[in-house]
C-alpha cells in the first residue's frame, strides 16, 4: 500500500472518528438536559446515540470528560458564531448588537446546560481563564471595531479593549440574569436595552 493510500485511509478514520464523537457529545446534550450531570449516565448517553455504552469509553474515559468535552465544543461552536455575527455586520452599532443577540440567544437555547454549571457540586463550571481564551477573539474584534470608529469620529475617543470586555461582560450579566429568571423576555428585547444603554456612553458627544 502506498503512502498516499495510507493517508486516505487515516483520513476516513478521522473523520468516522469525529463524526461519532460529535454523535456521542449531542447525545449526551439531551441527556444532561432532561437528567442533569448527576442522574445523566453513560448507560443513557449510548441508548440516546444509539451506539454500545463500551463505544463511549473508545472516544472518553469517564461522564466527566465527556461533560467537558460537550463544553468545549459548544463553547467553540459559540465563538463561531459569535465571529460570524460580527463580521457580517458594518457598521460598529450592528456588531455590537449581533454579539449581544448571538449570546443571549445561545444561553437561552442552551438554558439547562447553563444551569448544570451553576447547580452541580461537581468541578464543572468554566474557569476564568477557560471563558477569557473562549472570548478572545469575539472580544479582539470588538475592540477593532471601537477603535476604528473612535479614529473616523463616529465614537468617542475610548479604549477599545477595554470597551469590548465592558460588552462581554455586560452581556455575560445579562445571561447570569435570564437563567435565575422564570419568565425572562425575548432575547432580542434584551440584546436592544443592553445596546441602547451600551451606545449612549459611546457615542461621541454632540457639540
Amino acid at each position: 500500500m502506498t503512502r498516499n493510500a495510507k493517508s486516505r485511509i487515516r483520513t476516513k478514520r478521522e473523520v468516522v472518528g469525529a463524526f461519532r464523537r460529535t454523535e456521542i457529545l449531542d447525545a449526551a446534550r439531551r441527556v444532561f438536559a432532561r437528567k442533569g450531570f448527576a442522574l445523566g449516565i453513560m448507560d443513557e448517553i449510548a441508548r440516546e446515540a444509539g451506539i454500545a455504552k463500551g463505544t463511549i469509553y473508545l472516544y472518553f474515559r469517564s461522564k466527566t470528560e465527556v461533560y467537558r468535552a460537550l463544553l468545549d465544543h459548544d463553547m467553540k461552536l459559540l465563538q463561531t458564531s459569535t465571529l460570524e455575527h460580527i463580521d457580517r455586520a458594518a457598521a460598529l452599532k450592528d456588531k455590537i448588537h449581533a454579539f449581544l443577540l448571538v449570546r443571549l440567544t445561545n444561553a437561552d437555547d442552551r438554558r439547562e446546560f447553563f444551569h448544570i454549571m451553576d447547580s452541580e457540586r461537581a468541578n464543572l463550571h468554566m474557569t476564568r481563564k477557560q471563558y477569557r481564551d473562549f472570548m478572545h477573539e469575539p472580544v479582539a474584534r470588538l475592540a477593532a471595531a471601537i477603535s476604528a470608529a473612535v479614529e473616523t469620529g463616529a465614537i468617542r475617543a475610548i479604549d477599545g479593549e477595554k470597551a469590548a470586555w465592558l460588552i462581554a461582560d455586560a452581556a455575560r450579566g445579562a445571561i447570569q440574569r435570564r437563567l435565575l429568571s422564570q419568565n425572562p423576555p425575548p432575547a432580542g428585547d434584551d440584546a436592544a436595552f443592553l445596546l441602547d444603554f451600551l451606545w449612549t456612553s459611546l457615542a461621541a458627544s454632540k457639540q
